[in-house]
C-alpha cells in the first residue's frame, strides 16, 4: 500500500507540473482565458497576503493590482525555476514591502479624517473582527475567538520586518519552509531563524493580554504555557493561541 501511495503521489505531482507548464504556456501566448484563471485563482490569496503586510484596505487593493500588472508584464521572463505560486508570492511580498516603506516615509506624516478600519460596528466597511468570525460556532465562541484573533492580528502588525512576513507566510499562508525561502530569496536557516524570532516577538506582545483574558476565554497563562508547551499556532482564518 505504501508503494502504491508513493507512486500515486509522484504521478499527482507530475500531473500538476504538466498542468502548470500548460497554463504558463497559455499565459505567455496571451490567452485571455488563462489570465482570467490566474486572477480567479490568486487574486484573493494575494490580496489577503498584501493586506496583512500593509493593514490598509485601499493600499492593499492598489498594491494587489500592481502585483498582477507586474505578473502580466513579467510572464515572458518566468522560466519555471520556482512554482508559479511562489513566483507570484515573491512579487507580492516585494511590492507590499516597498509600499510599506513608502508609507512610513510619506503617508504616515498625514493626518487621516477617516474613521479607523478596526473600530468595530461603527465603521462602514468590513472590520477585521467580522472577517474572522466562524459562523459555525456558538455566539460566545464566535466572540471569544474573534477577540483573540483580532488581537493577534493587531499585535502581528507591530512585529518588524522581515520577521512579520515570515510569520505571515508560515502561520497564515501555511507555506513550507522551502517555499518561504524561495519567496523571500533567503536560506532555509534564515527562514527558521526569522520565524523563531517573529513568533517569540509575537508571544511577548501577547503575554499581558493572555494574563488578562486567559481565565475568561479558557486560554493558558504564560506560566501554564511554559509547562504545557502552548504556542502561537495557525488556524483557519488566522492565528490563535493553541496548546
Amino acid at each position: 500500500m505504501a508503494g502504491a501511495a508513493t507512486v500515486g503521489d509522484v504521478a499527482s505531482v507530475i500531473g500538476a507540473r504538466d498542468l502548470e507548464s500548460a497554463i504558463v504556456a497559455e499565459l505567455k501566448a496571451g490567452s485571455e482565458e488563462a489570465y482570467a484563471w490566474l486572477i480567479g485563482e490568486f487574486h484573493q490569496p494575494i490580496y489577503s497576503l498584501v493586506y496583512r503586510i500593509l493593514t490598509d484596505p485601499a493600499d492593499a487593493a492598489d498594491t494587489t493590482q500592481e502585483v498582477f500588472l507586474k505578473v502580466f508584464r513579467g510572464m515572458k521572463h518566468f522560466h519555471g525555476q520556482s512554482s508559479l505560486k511562489t513566483w507570484i508570492y515573491r512579487i507580492a511580498v516585494h511590492e507590499a514591502s516597498n509600499r510599506r516603506r513608502w508609507w512610513f516615509r510619506h503617508k504616515a506624516r498625514e493626518t487621516s479624517m477617516e474613521p479607523l478600519e478596526n473600530t468595530g460596528a461603527q465603521g462602514s466597511g468590513l472590520t477585521m473582527q467580522e472577517a474572522l468570525v466562524d459562523e459555525a460556532e456558538s455566539p460566545f465562541e464566535c466572540a471569544a475567538h474573534e477577540e483573540v484573533r483580532a488581537r493577534v492580528e493587531e499585535e502581528l502588525r507591530k512585529i518588524p520586518e522581515p520577521y512579520r512576513s515570515t510569520v505571515i507566510l508560515r502561520d497564515l499562508e501555511e507555506m513550507s519552509y522551502e517555499e518561504i525561502a524561495e519567496v523571500l530569496d533567503v536560506s532555509l536557516g534564515t527562514v527558521k531563524s526569522r520565524l523563531t524570532r517573529g513568533r517569540e516577538a509575537l508571544r511577548k506582545r501577547l503575554t499581558e493580554y493572555i494574563r488578562e483574558v486567559g481565565p475568561e476565554l479558557g486560554l493558558l497563562s504564560p506560566e501554564e504555557e511554559q509547562s504545557s508547551g502552548c504556542q502561537i499556532a495557525s488556524s483557519e482564518g488566522g492565528l490563535e493561541v493553541a496548546s
